[in-house]
């Protein structure tokens, strides 16, 4: 439990987050020296709303600077679905992969296995509900802790998934408001800086998807949670929609 001082924070993946004072803390692992690398590269290539590693303190948990803002998926679907927002994530999501490429090769231990083709460290799991929005604007990404190596494509098609969106649960979307699926999509790689195709783009999201399916019924498996159980079958559907 939080201590009187310590604000419980949502999101956190795994483990509890909380905030004291303009600072967030949450638990290390075998993980977080390869994270607090990742984190010091885009600290040092000016990247602007990612957490700065602060330390350690003394209950071992990680502390990192606090990012402001509101989370993405819970804004006004004004928000959520603008074409500027979507044009920000992708440009911040270039800038993190080119301060980390260092990294890429390195031999770090991280969370998950790398992925081949290994060009850059992707967030995996870089998406509205860990993206920050203040004013109208995206303020900033957290949630690092699940990164490893992995190709540009791998991070891209995943964030095409949830905010261009192919996703089934993308609430409030309208394309006749905020435009077609693949029209955003080929916007969204664009202001990324890179020239893949629709069909690239949806293929990856369907391998990403694939993925994401089988490890969340593993967890669904060790917690019994039933909602772990629907996100599973929701990310098969779509993955098999994406194929056509």
């Amino acid at each position: 439990m939080p201590s009187a001082d310590e604000e419980m924070l949502s999101g956190g993946n795994t483990a509890p987050v909380v905030r004291v004072g303009d600072t967030v803390r949450r638990a290390t692992g075998r993980w977080t020296p390869a994270v607090h690398r990742l984190l010091r590269l885009c600290e040092d290539a000016d990247v602007p709303g990612v957490p700065r590693v602060r330390g350690v303190d003394g209950r071992h948990r990680e502390i990192l600077s606090f990012v402001p803002g509101a989370v993405l998926a819970e804004a006004d679907p004004n928000v959520l679905w603008s074409r500027e927002v979507l044009r920000a994530a992708a440009r911040l999501l270039r800038r993190i992969h080119d301060a980390a490429t260092p990294l890429a090769a390195a031999g770090l231990t991280w969370r998950l296995p790398p992925r081949e083709l290994a060009e850059v460290v992707c967030h995996n799991d870089f998406a509205p509900y860990n993206l920050l929005v203040q004013d109208g604007e995206l303020s900033g990404a957290i949630d690092f802790d699940f990164a490893a190596p992995g190709p540009r494509l791998w991070d891209v098609s995943y964030l095409a998934y949830r905010m261009a969106p192919f996703a089934e649960d993308a609430q409030g979307f309208d394309a006749a408001r905020f435009g077609s699926a693949d029209e955003r999509a080929g916007e969204l790689v664009a202001a990324y800086g890179m020239r893949w195709s629709a069909d690239e783009v949806r293929a990856m999201a369907a391998e990403r998807l694939q993925e994401l399916a089988s490890y969340t019924e593993g967890r669904a498996a060790v917690t019994g949670r039933e909602d772990f159980v629907a996100h599973a079958a929701m990310y098969r559907r779509d993955a098999a929609r994406l194929r056509g």
